[in-house]
């Protein structure tokens, strides 16, 4: 059987101490239905299975994964161990200095990003709404406060909806751009369309780059455009059904 693939981001590989990867929603020998949610119904055991074989393929079958309640926030934690309870921890971001921790974020649209400096590593999930909040300098905030600093913070933002695939109607335009002005940078109007779309990895790229943070790769394509590479909650719901959830996982070995 053939390890799972995943994806992997420069700046963060050539990094000692780091192990990260992006996965999709192809598990061992490219079967599908590698899925690490279990809102949707997916069977524990399934989605247990799934994250084992995702962090051997990472070489951290030793860490303890941390996944988190994912509620389009803000919020970031921060952990020095890993949490008492069994219970995920309400965030959308979430930071460590910790060596033996796994941080883990799960998407189908929105952008997942992970982040490290010199023994510090961070991860968020930014919708529009987290992304328009603040989660993206609040987790390069967090770890700051842990010793990292921004110029020296490299990063990765893997699959995301993209902008020719992420249309939106006028009330999401007048939204986000309330929110965060700058958000109107990233909305177009692609020729032959006549509503507007949505850059989101652009506008999270943004985010970085205002806390700070200009080294921060781009990996893999649009979730939206790639159905048999990602699960896409926007492509599964046009289809009448709910999408499944993909991991992005970065660890201090």
């Amino acid at each position: 059987m053939s390890p799972v693939p995943f994806e992997t981001a420069d700046a963060l590989s050539n990094l000692s101490g780091i192990a990260h990867g992006f996965f999709g929603r192809n598990g061992p020998d490219n079967a599908p239905a590698f899925d690490m949610s279990e809102t949707l119904g997916t069977d524990p055991a399934v989605v247990a299975a799934n994250t084992t074989a995702g962090c051997t393929a990472l070489g951290i079958a030793d860490v303890q994964l941390i996944s988190l309640r994912q509620t389009h926030s803000p919020d970031v934690l921060t952990l020095t161990k890993a949490p008492d309870s069994d219970v995920r921890p309400e965030a959308d971001g979430v930071v460590t200095a910790t060596p033996g921790l796994a941080l883990s974020i799960l998407t189908a649209d929105c952008a997942p990003l992970l982040f490290a400096d010199a023994g510090v590593i961070g991860a968020c999930h930014a919708g529009w709404k987290g992304a328009a909040g603040g989660v993206i300098g609040n987790t390069v905030a967090a770890m700051v406060a842990l010793g990292a600093q921004p110029e020296r913070i490299v990063g990765a933002i893997g699959p995301t909806i993209s902008g020719p695939n992420y249309e939106v109607g006028p009330e999401f335009a007048d939204a986000i751009v309330a929110q965060s002005p700058v958000a109107a940078d990233f909305l177009f109007v692609p020729d032959g369309k006549m509503r507007a779309h949505f850059d989101l990895p652009g506008f999270a790229l943004r985010m970085a780059a205002n806390a700070g943070v200009h080294n921060v790769d781009r990996v893999g394509g649009c979730t939206f455009g790639n159905p048999d590479r990602y699960y896409s909650h926007r492509q599964t719901v046009q289809n009448g059904a709910d999408a499944g959830r993909q991991i992005a996982i970065i660890a201090l070995k």
